[in-house]
């Protein structure tokens, strides 16, 4: 029996809209868990086979450059086939990338257990696509929260465990992620439900079944959507200036002094950079796992997108002024209030997306979202990593300037 016919026939009422989320988030947050392990390890990894900072941000950029390349895909393939068979496809595909990842004994074999990983885990568009199938559109961005709050999980455990298992090896972090990623693979298949049936509305179009400038000119004739794709590359541009960068920050500030990587080195790294994800994703737990639902309602999407852009331009600012101080507390402060704004930017722009679209056509839009999203994490760590040799301070400054962009193109967004 295929898996797109194992509990596929049943129409999304036929499950009650609680339960189904519930099992995307956990379906989600394992996920995440797997990816949050190879955090801390990745860069640091990298050193000990010999890439510079440069080589290391590239690393981040193939990752991402699969997902720019299939996120539309798979949202539109979901659009197709339903969005249960997608998810387990790409689970398992993530699944021997991080297997390679833990088998690395060269820089080619850790670019390739990225592309890999990358093709597999461009899948967050079909997830989102269940959420909005089982959401009325008042509590679609509560809806789309519950991803965040999966990520925050992903982002505590995930580096938590990481950290932890990197003493063991740079490789256990990455086999471990892999033994979960089949963990999660069995439990989609005995329990993810299908929410979408290509029967009911078999006037959509396939035509646009991966990134296209004519699949983007297509989502793009609904108003608001050309503005909501704008802040999500840019503002994945700016995010990923600093995240591919962050452990590198914290290693060269807090860590090294004259002397080169070590395996020492990279633990204690790994450690220090354990700290700062945890304390994001404890507090993207609370924003948007118990705020965001009221945030919404008092305030609307368009007002959250351009106080949420703002409040992380000013914390990317910050981080450089940290460094100088050398107080790593300091660094703690800033992980909060950058946490605060993106757990209130990131469910109002795919909540903004999904209500600006026809239903038939959120799995395409959501994941061209994804796929602007991701071009910008090639984009960014592309120059990322020459930013840094040249000005450890220069990717975060950057990075602030673009999301004061962002706020600017939020404030043009119509109220609807």
């Amino acid at each position: 029996m295929s898996i797109s016919t194992v509990k596929a026939s049943s129409p999304p009422s036929d499950m009650p809209a609680k339960k189904t989320l519930a099992i995307v988030f956990f379906t989600v947050f394992l996920d995440l868990v797997g990816f949050g392990i190879i955090i801390p390890i990745q860069p640091f990894y990298a050193e000990t086979l010999g890439a510079t900072p440069s080589v290391v941000t590239l690393l981040g950029a193939s990752f991402s450059l699969m997902q720019f390349l299939f996120a539309a895909f798979w949202g539109r393939l979901s659009d197709k086939i339903g969005r249960r068979p997608v998810l387990l496809t790409s689970i398992s595909i993530s699944c021997l990338g991080y297997l390679l990842f833990g088998l690395s004994n060269s820089l080619g074999m850790l670019f390739a257990a990225r592309i890999l990983a990358g093709f597999g885990s461009a899948n967050i568009a079909a997830a989102q696509a269940i959420i909005a199938d089982s959401t009325s559109p008042e509590k679609r961005a509560k809806g789309m929260g519950l991803i965040g709050v999966a990520f925050g999980l992903g982002f505590i455990f995930g580096p938590a465990l990481g950290g932890s298992l990197v003493q063991f090896g740079l490789p256990v972090p990455a086999l471990a992620a892999a033994g979960l990623c089949a963990l999660n693979w069995v439990f989609a298949f005995f329990q993810l439900p299908e929410t979408y049936s290509p029967d009911r509305d078999r006037h959509v179009s396939h035509r646009h079944a991966a990134f296209s400038w004519k699949a983007l000119k297509h989502a793009a004739r609904h108003p608001n959507v050309p503005q909501l794709f704008a802040l999500y590359l840019v503002f994945t541009v700016a995010f990923s200036l600093m995240e591919q960068v962050l452990g590198l920050f914290i290693e060269h500030t807090w860590v090294l002094q004259s002397h080169a990587p070590t395996n020492l080195h990279a633990k204690e790294a790994a450690a220090l950079t354990t700290y700062v994800l945890v304390i994001i994703g404890a507090t993207a737990i609370i924003v948007q796992g118990g705020l965001i639902g009221r945030l919404v309602r008092r305030f609307g999407e368009r007002a959250l997108l351009i106080a949420g852009t703002a409040i992380v331009g000013i914390s990317f600012f910050s981080i450089p002024v940290v460094g100088m101080a050398r107080v790593f507390g300091f660094m703690l402060f800033i992980s909060v209030l950058m946490a605060v704004g993106t757990g209130i930017t990131n469910p109002s722009l795919s909540g903004l997306l999904s209500r600006s679209v026809e239903r038939n056509e959120q799995g395409g839009a959501l994941g061209i979202g994804q796929s602007l999203g991701a071009l910008g994490r090639v984009l960014g760590p592309s120059v990322a990593g020459i930013l840094f040799q040249a000005n450890r301070g220069f990717p975060f400054w950057v990075g602030a300037a673009l999301l004061f962009i962002c706020s600017g193109i939020a404030v043009t967004i119509r109220k609807n």
